[in-house]
């Protein structure tokens, strides 16, 4: 039986504080690398994800079903068979379900009217293909047109196995600290620029800027490193959106947020 190998710095050596934070060794802080992918962005704002446009959140806690365009993506099929929903519940606690597909048909996930907010799907098993056969949708439609909900709040394109949506909410009880951004693009056309920005909203607030990037889209990328990480409280929506000064530019945009989260406790232990 396999178990983690205790820390050095137990023994008075050094050892860097993320690894010990990856390794699970500092109580109460988790980490997420929360990452993003647009392959179309013009001359409109959209949220970094895969579905495209802006993203559009819950305002209540609401029953989630997730479904596929593909009759593939079944229990017993050649394409995805298992999946895993996280997001946050009705109080705004980390929740996740596992559940087996059912092609085109919604399946329930989890209890009903139980879901504020979708942070990631991620398939688990897959038949003979391998992947996903059609895109996967978590969505508010227990019997979806051709599997495609109206209200999408996840999506995984054909054979990502992943959802790659660069937004996060902050759990209740913990308090979030955003240490890098990193922002890409590429685009067939030269001399196109992007502007790139990253939006928090709290609670019955509004989504403001605080952090904007412009790009040169010829192969251009940002790293933004905050030495003073940004601060967010919970329930705070953040996420990443870009617009492009072109209307048939089609930059493909990249982005991720690498975010350490803390549980709110009181000090010293």
């Amino acid at each position: 039986m396999s178990r983690e190998v205790s820390s050095i710095s137990r023994f008075g050596r050094d050892e860097p504080f993320e690894l010990q934070v990856a390794r699970n060794q500092i109580g109460f802080h988790k980490t997420n690398f929360k990452y993003g992918f647009n392959p179309d962005i013009d001359n409109s704002l959209e949220t970094i994800w895969t579905q495209g446009g802006l993203y559009s959140y819950l305002s209540s806690a609401t029953t989630l079903y997730i479904s596929s365009s593909s009759t593939d993506d079944d229990a017993a099929g050649t394409g995805a068979r298992t999946a895993t929903v996280f997001g946050l519940d009705a109080n705004y606690d980390e929740v996740s379900v596992t559940v087996d597909l059912d092609g085109q048909n919604g399946v329930q996930l989890g209890s009903a009217s139980n879901w504020i907010r979708v942070n990631r799907i991620t398939v688990n098993t897959a038949g003979s293909g391998g992947q996903n056969a059609g895109v996967i949708y978590v969505g508010d439609e227990a019997s979806p047109s051709s599997g495609v909900p109206s209200n999408k709040y996840a999506t995984v394109a054909i054979g990502d196995n992943q959802t790659l949506m660069a937004l996060w909410t902050v759990p209740a009880g913990y308090t979030a600290y955003l240490y890098q951004t990193n922002v890409t693009a590429a685009c067939t056309t030269s001399n196109k620029l992007l502007t790139c920005t990253i939006v928090a909203r709290k609670p019955s607030g509004v989504f403001q800027a605080k952090d904007k990037f412009g790009i040169q889209v010829d192969g251009g990328a940002i790293v933004q490193k905050y030495n003073f990480p940004l601060k967010f409280t919970e329930k705070t929506d953040i996420e990443v959106r870009a617009i492009s000064d072109s209307g048939t530019g089609n930059v493909e945009v990249s982005a991720g947020l690498d975010i350490l989260y803390i549980e709110n406790r009181p000090y010293p232990e």
